[in-house]
């Protein structure tokens, strides 16, 4: 098979979150034959050198443009940001995404305008809780402009945000900014389809909160047809780690009904009061990115190699970065025998434990087993961290391409000019189909995918040095095996998937903004070859027939 041209392996590294490994002689040049990005850091360059800025990196403008210094950009100032942006366009940074109808393999419907809505067409809530699973909120978003999608991609990855006026259950909330969200989700997806949002309602006024809470992210379920994963996925992990929890909204911008999106709790100051009982504790993104390694992995004691993979959401704190280093020092470092008596009052390991069985039961076609990133972690009130879910919208993952396979690990050929990569990391085609990506630190086998399979990754040390530890293997593949019983189980989760599906409906078969088709929407539960029930049947009889969990019942 002739090797793909090393611009076009870029860009579609790029494109897809995925390490790449060059030859020799196709790497960029470096100062004594150093290898670009040493550090692992997050895209193709930054402070790591490469090949120019990381896709997850924001652009800061916004202090260039305000010019009367109150902390945000009105009309005037935002327009004059733009014509700069649009002079001045940052290399590599999409604007109107790529437009793959679909996503990847999927069939979508032709796009048009909605149905207008106002309050009195939708139901209207009281004082029930925002992540409600029952609850479908209306949130009615007003732009004071008609090409408020075109100034969204403008401003897409910088820090700039858009007003506007969010009205929820007749109460408006002014000033809210909003910006799209993601990488792959917002560049696979054209112009006048679902993208991704995040709102700030405290963006202007200080205290203005929906419920509760002061942030948003609604989530257009790119490669996710029965718009179900992540709530499904979520409300399975609230049972076992402090996750976010998600549920669906009805958008109507200007007038115009958008359609249902999934509603995801932030990783917030509010989310780490809630769950880890402080607001103070350090907190961290570990983003998706071109060459991202984030399997905390011992960097040393400096901590600018930290900085290049994990995104610090928190106070940039000397301390916390020390803490992250000796945490990550003593998971490297410490012989099995001794590891969880020292590694315990540093990382919770049991939560550790349980987020990998997860992560491998509902094989996480975007997390910590395929890529070693898209997760997050949180400090607590004595000063442990935790590993906490992010990107949950492709669980349940067939590894395949398809409607509903998602854009799991690949399985075939490598196109990487050194040959196969010995952690698997394919490079083919998109999507995980036949000769698809390999993405990350191992290489998976579909629904059979190993629960074991990082169980020696060097790449993956979080998984690789707490399987080495006998016991903890074994409390491992207990949560493997209660997970695969209990929540792989239909007659358990099918009526909380069809909860969802009924609810979303009738408003996925009128939403023309969608991603996928309707067909594929109602297929996806129970009928489609590649549905969540297949998934579930198929996934829980290979785990369950594992050797080392069939062991753990004798």
């Amino acid at each position: 098979m002739k090797t793909p041209p090393t611009a076009l392996l870029l860009a579609l590294a790029a494109l897809c979150g995925t390490p790449l490994v060059l030859s020799a002689q196709d790497r960029p040049a470096t100062a004594n034959n150093a290898p670009a990005n040493p550090a692992g850091g997050p895209g193709f360059g930054g402070r790591g050198g490469g090949f120019g800025p990381p896709m997850n990196q924001e652009r800061k403008i916004l202090a260039q443009f305000d010019r009367n210094a109150d902390g945000h950009l009105d009309a005037t100032e935002r327009q004059a940001a733009r014509e700069f942006l649009q002079a001045n366009p940052a290399s590599g940074r999409g604007g109107r995404g790529f437009g793959f109808p679909g996503g990847r393999g999927g069939k979508s419907e032709p796009t048009g305008p909605g149905e207008k809505l106002t309050s009195a067409d939708v139901k209207l809530y009281g004082d029930e809780p925002l992540y409600d699973p029952t609850v479908l909120r209306t949130l009615f978003l007003t732009f004071d402009h008609a090409d408020w999608e075109k100034e969204l991609e403008d401003f897409h990855k910088t820090d700039v945000d858009v007003p506007v006026t969010l009205t929820v259950d007749g109460k408006t909330y002014r000033d809210v900014g909003v910006h799209f969200r993601g990488a792959s989700s917002y560049m696979m997806v054209r112009a006048g389809q679902k993208r991704s949002l995040n709102l700030i309602l405290d963006d202007v006024h200080s205290g203005q909160n929906l419920l509760g809470y002061r942030t948003l992210n609604l989530l257009n379920s790119h490669e996710d047809a029965s718009f179900l994963r992540a709530p499904l996925f979520s409300a399975v992990a609230q049972n076992y780690l402090p996750a976010p929890r998600v549920n669906f909204v009805r958008v109507v911008i200007n007038g115009e009904n958008w359609g249902i999106y999934a509603s995801a709790e932030q990783f917030n100051k509010d989310f780490t009061k809630d769950r880890l009982h402080t607001t103070k504790g350090a907190r961290w993104k570990v983003p998706g990115s071109p060459g991202g390694r984030g399997g905390l992995a011992y960097l040393g004691d400096d901590p600018e190699p930290y900085r290049r993979i994990y995104e610090i959401k928190s106070k940039d704190d000397p301390k916390s970065w020390a803490l992250l280093a000796r945490m990550t020092r003593v998971l490297n470092e410490t012989p099995p025998a001794e590891l969880e008596a020292k590694l315990a009052p540093l990382l919770d390991i049991d939560g550790a434990l349980r987020f990998l069985a997860l992560d491998l039961t509902f094989i996480n076609g975007d997390g910590y087993w395929t890529r070693t990133s898209d997760y997050s972690i949180g400090e607590d009130n004595t000063g442990r961290l935790h590993i906490i879910p992010h990107d949950m919208n492709e669980t349940f993952s067939f590894g395949g391409g398809g409607p509903f396979g998602g854009s799991g690990p690949g399985r075939g050929p490598d196109f990487s000019p050194n040959g196969p990569r010995p952690d698997g990391a394919g490079f083919g085609p998109p999507g995980g189909q036949p000769g698809g990506f390999g993405r990350g630190g191992a290489r998976g086998n579909g629904i059979k995918t190993d629960p074991l399979i990082n169980a020696d990754s060097e790449n993956a040390p979080l998984a690789a040095k707490l399987l080495a530890v006998p016991a903890l293997r074994q409390r491992y593949l207990g949560y493997v095996r209660e997970i695969a019983e209990t929540w792989l189980d239909w007659s358990k989760l099918g009526p909380i998937a069809q909860r969802y599906h009924t609810l979303i409906d009738a408003d996925v078969k009128r939403d023309t903004r969608k991603l996928e088709s309707y067909e594929d929407f109602a297929a996806s539960l129970e009928t489609d070859a590649r549905s969540l029930k297949a998934f579930a049947d198929q996934r829980r009889a290979y785990l369950l027939d594992h050797p080392e969990i069939k062991a753990l019942a004798k």
